[in-house]
C-alpha cells in the first residue's frame, strides 16, 4: 500500500514545508496550506467534524484534505492556533507528516501525508498539514448516527485497531470520527500526537477506552447498556483481543 516516498524540505520565509516528491513534483507554493486558496476556486468543501474543521480540496495532485493545528479547551484562549517552537522535527506538522510515512510503511490504512508546514513568529509557530482523501469512506460515527453500526462493523473495526496496536502505533484521539470505513478496509485519521511505541496494555487499553466513550457520548448506548454490549461492544473488543493473541 505504501509505495515509494520521498521527503523534500522547502525552507520559506517564516517556517518550512516537508513533501512528498512522489506525489508533488515541485515544492508546493505555501499558498495551497491557506483555505482561501482553495474556496475562491470552489474546490473546498467542509470535511466532517473535528477541532477548527478541515477541507476536501481538489488539487492538481488529487482530493486531498487541508487541516490547520488547533489547540482545545483552556489553553486555546490563550494562545489560539499558536504552539510552542522546539525545533522544526517536534512540530505538530512535521512529526505527523513522518509519523504518517513510518505507519504506511508497515502497510496500516492511514492517509498518504502529501505536505506539511509551519510557520515561525519568535518562541511560537502555526502548523498545517495536507493528506491524500481516503474515497468513497465514511467515519465510524456517521454510521452510527445512520443506525449502521452493528456486531459486523464493530467486529471490523476492533480487528483494524488490533493491527495498529500490534505495530505500536498509538492514536492520541481514538475517537469515531477518526475511524473511517470503506467497502473493504478500516483507516485511521487524525494522527496529531499519535506515536509508535512499544506494544504494551497500558495505552493499548486507554485507546479503546477512548473509543468507548466517544461511541457512548454520540449514542451508541441510547438504546441501553445491554444493547451497546451486546451489539458493538463486545464483538469490538473480541475481534480486537482475538487478532491480538494471534
Amino acid at each position: 500500500m505504501a509505495g515509494m516516498t520521498q521527503a523534500q524540505i522547502q525552507p520559506t520565509p517564516d517556517g518550512a514545508i516537508v513533501f512528498d516528491a512522489t506525489a508533488l513534483p515541485q515544492a508546493p507554493d505555501p499558498e495551497i496550506f491557506e483555505p482561501a486558496f482553495w474556496l475562491v476556486r470552489g474546490d473546498a468543501t467542509a470535511a466532517g467534524a473535528g477541532r477548527g474543521g478541515a477541507l476536501h480540496v481538489t488539487a492538481p495532485f488529487g482530493h486531498a484534505v487541508l487541516r490547520h493545528y488547533r489547540r482545545g479547551g483552556l489553553v486555546a484562549r490563550l494562545l489560539g492556533d499558536r504552539y510552542a517552537w522546539t525545533g522544526a522535527e517536534r512540530t505538530r506538522s512535521f512529526a505527523e507528516f513522518r509519523l504518517l510515512q513510518a505507519l504506511r510503511g508497515r502497510d496500516l490504512r492511514v492517509p498518504q501525508p502529501l505536505a506539511a508546514r509551519y510557520r515561525r513568529s519568535g518562541a511560537y509557530y502555526r502548523a498545517d498539514i495536507i493528506t491524500r482523501r481516503i474515497d468513497a469512506a465514511t467515519t465510524l460515527a456517521d454510521q452510527l448516527a445512520q443506525g449502521r453500526l452493528d456486531a459486523g462493523m464493530a467486529t471490523r473495526v476492533g480487528d483494524a485497531i488490533a493491527g495498529f496496536h500490534a505495530n505500536g502505533a498509538c492514536h492520541a484521539d481514538l475517537n469515531a470520527h477518526n475511524v473511517m470505513l470503506t467497502v473493504a478496509d478500516v483507516w485511521l485519521i487524525d494522527f496529531d500526537r499519535g506515536a509508535l511505541r512499544a506494544p504494551a496494555r497500558g495505552w493499548q487499553q486507554a485507546n479503546l477506552a477512548r473509543l468507548q466513550r466517544s461511541l457512548r457520548k454520540l449514542g451508541a448506548a441510547r438504546a441501553g447498556e445491554a444493547a451497546f454490549a451486546e451489539n458493538v461492544w463486545r464483538p469490538l473488543v473480541g475481534a480486537y483481543e482475538k487478532a491480538m493473541a494471534s
